[in-house]
């Protein structure tokens, strides 16, 4: 198994293309035109003293990756959490959670806030099995609601 490199990067860097490229088609794909929406937002905000993008880099590869911005004084959002789908079930999206939970708390957030939508059910999975507390009623159907909210105290 080859070494994942944490590289931290702006939204638009070229090594990050292909990452944007596959969350937005993913995005279009799952929720139609409107999908991509989200990814027409400034880039910026992923930028520091606010925030970060990050990206898992393998053999030059960018196998997976993800951002925070700022919420508030004392909370990150994080989003464009994505891994490319010839990488998926390697515990990469695990990872890129990690990596940002640890590079906001370096920032000096104390909590993690995020929403996932309600056709995505692996990252629903993924944000229970990893301590996140979910803001909805898990008891609902999520095709209801228009995004699923989580939370995570840090440090």
């Amino acid at each position: 198994m080859t070494t994942l490199e944490v590289r931290r990067v702006r939204q638009w860097d070229p090594d990050a293309a292909p990452l944007v490229a596959g969350l937005t088609h993913e995005y279009t794909t799952r929720y139609g035109p409107s999908g991509a929406e989200e990814m027409q937002r400034p880039a910026d905000v992923f930028e520091p003293p606010n925030g970060q993008f990050l990206l898992l880099v393998e053999a030059g590869e960018a196998v997976a990756g993800g951002a925070f911005k700022r919420f508030d004084d004392e909370t990150a959002e994080l989003k464009r959490i994505w891994t490319h789908e010839r990488h998926r079930r390697r515990g990469l999206a695990r990872r890129v959670l990690v990596e940002l939970e640890n590079e906001a708390l370096a920032f000096g957030y104390r909590r993690i806030y995020l929403t996932t939508g309600p056709l995505q059910p692996e990252a629903k999975g993924l944000y229970l099995a990893t301590g996140y507390t979910p803001l909805f009623d898990l008891a609902t159907d999520p095709l209801t609601m228009s995004h699923l909210a989580f939370e995570k105290p840090l440090g």
